[in-house]
This record gives structure tokens, sequence and C-alpha cells, in this order.
């Protein structure tokens, strides 16, 4: 098994699985949930102090209802939602759709745990690689990217329609 970062491996042991479970047993402990329609109020709350486009509610519930493809899983700590990340599974890779943590939280190594408990989850279901695009402008995500062994792979120009600035393609093997 291929771990998500040949720089600084992680053995398993030290992730915590995502638990399915809705309900959260020790409050003081993060756990990784499949998101559920009654996070959407939380979930919202983040995407809008998040992005300058963010997702609609229907769009969240549209790819929570009907999207075979979709993943979307929520942090959770100390009984509240303080993050979120889905994927897209097509064949053996994943298509990370969006990934934000709460401004409260953020610089705290949240986001790094979601995304490298999910990475480390894709690899247990057979998902060989990752692809995202991020802002050219987003330095704190391209940091957390390029350490968890994101490549840049190419460029999107003008893909973001707020202010047309141009998206970085990035990919992991894992």
């Amino acid at each position: 098994m291929r771990y998500v970062n040949n720089k600084n491996r992680t053995h398993p042991r030290h992730l915590h699985l995502i638990n399915d479970s809705p309900r959260v047993t020790n409050m003081d402990r993060p756990a990784i949930r499949k998101m559920s329609e009654q996070d959407l109020l939380e979930v919202m709350s983040i995407e809008q102090e998040s992005f300058p486009n963010p997702w609609s509610l229907s769009s969240f519930q549209s790819e929570l209802r009907e999207n075979e493809l979709a993943h979307y899983y929520s942090l959770v700590f100390q009984g509240k939602v303080i993050g979120y990340m889905g994927y897209w599974v097509i064949y053996d890779e994943a298509h990370i759709t969006n990934l934000a943590i709460g401004l409260e939280y953020r610089s705290k190594g949240w986001g790094e745990y979601l995304l490298r408990t999910i990475m480390y989850h894709c690899v247990r279901t057979g998902i060989a690689r990752m692809t995202l695009e991020v802002r050219v402008s987003n330095e704190i995500a391209l940091r957390l990217y390029h350490k968890l062994g994101f490549a840049t792979m190419g460029v999107r120009p003008r893909y973001y329609s707020d202010n047309q600035e141009d998206a970085l393609i990035m990919w992991v093997t894992l």
C-alpha cells in the first residue's frame, strides 16, 4: 500500500477512520462522517464564508440525493460541523469538488486532517489518484495540497466566473 505523502509517511493507525454514524459519541474527538441533509445548515454557513461564489443549498441537496458519483463528508468536532469535503469518483479517480473549514477553525490543521483522512479512505476503497482545481491566488490551499503530494499538471484559464481567475489543475497518486 502506498501512503498519501511519501515525504511525511503517516501510519494508518494514526488516522481516525471515517465514522459513518451520524452520532458522535466522544465530543472531544473529531469525527468524519458521511454528510447528511441535517448537516447542510452548518455546511452552508461554512460555504458562504469560504467562497466568493458559494454553492446553493439546492446544489448540495442535489449532490446528496441524486449524484451517484458524489461522496460528501462532514468534519465534526465538539458536536459541530467545522468543515466538509466532497468528491466524485470516476473510475479509479477522485475529483475533489470542494473542501472548506469554518473560519474559526482555520490554521489549526483541520483541513490537513480532513484531506489526509479522506485520501487514506480513498486508498482503502481502490482509488488510485485525486485531482482538483484551485485558484492560483489561494496560497493557503496550495501549501496544503503541495504538502500532501499534489502537483500542478495544468491551468484552466479564466476558470472562476467571479473574477476570471485561472485555476491550477492538481493531481496526486495515492
